[in-house]
């Protein structure tokens, strides 16, 4: 699968994403409503996988706001934040960035995954969505949450849909349901209308939920 090439000092947006947005307005009477709204904003990857999934597990059970917080305080422990600069932090200032034990063990196996190359970073753009899932659900710390959020902010995959994501299931029932409780075989049913672009659906999903995108 070719993608392009994400420079860490850049962001990029999906070169699929006006297709999606043509083919979601068509197919779906929510979407057709809810794209319009937000013009021409898109889904942004900041280009790093490990700051991507590190992010993801910061913001594991908190809000955005808090996430955002301790990241911000986690990431002046470092002049850059890789892999090898976070395996030489002390436990005590991670701490004192607001991160809690288990994440700090989190964040220290991520880096010795990326550290000693027993992830195939090289091979991603070849491998298949649940190939990478499988992959990094290996790593202490991300479930499947944080593997599909890798693969929608960072590999920026066209067809993902998180079903445990709280926001996609709030938002479906919202747009939907009229606010009624939705089961995941609901949301599978709307997702059907939205193959093969899940992921654009699913950002006007959670944006019409939270105007302010969230990034990883």
């Amino acid at each position: 699968m070719a993608t392009v090439k994400k420079p860490v000092s850049e962001r990029q947006t999906p070169g699929f994403w006006e297709d999606a947005c043509k083919h979601l307005v068509k197919k779906d009477r929510v979407m057709k409503r809810l794209i319009p709204q937000f013009g021409d904003a898109c889904l942004e990857t900041r280009g790093d996988a490990f700051v991507t999934l590190a992010r993801s597990i910061v913001g594991q059970q908190i809000s955005v706001k808090a996430a955002q917080t301790v990241w911000d305080r986690f990431a002046l422990l470092s002049r850059k934040m890789t892999p090898a600069n976070v395996l030489k932090l002390k436990v005590d200032d991670m701490r004192s960035a607001g991160l809690s034990a288990r994440k700090v063990e989190y964040l220290v196996d991520l880096a010795l995954h990326f550290d000693n190359g027993a992830l195939h970073v090289k091979s991603w753009d070849a491998m298949s969505d649940d190939e990478i899932v499988a992959e990094l659900i290996a790593i202490r710390g991300i479930g499947r949450w944080t593997a599909e959020m890798f693969l929608i902010f960072y590999l920026m995959r066209p067809n993902v849909l998180p079903l445990d994501d709280v926001g996609l299931i709030n938002g479906i029932s919202v747009n939907y349901f009229s606010g009624d409780a939705v089961s995941r075989s609901d949301a599978r049913e709307v997702a059907a209308a939205w193959a093969p672009y899940c992921t654009v659906a699913t950002w006007y999903i959670w944006r019409s939920l939270e105007p302010v995108p969230v990034g990883y």
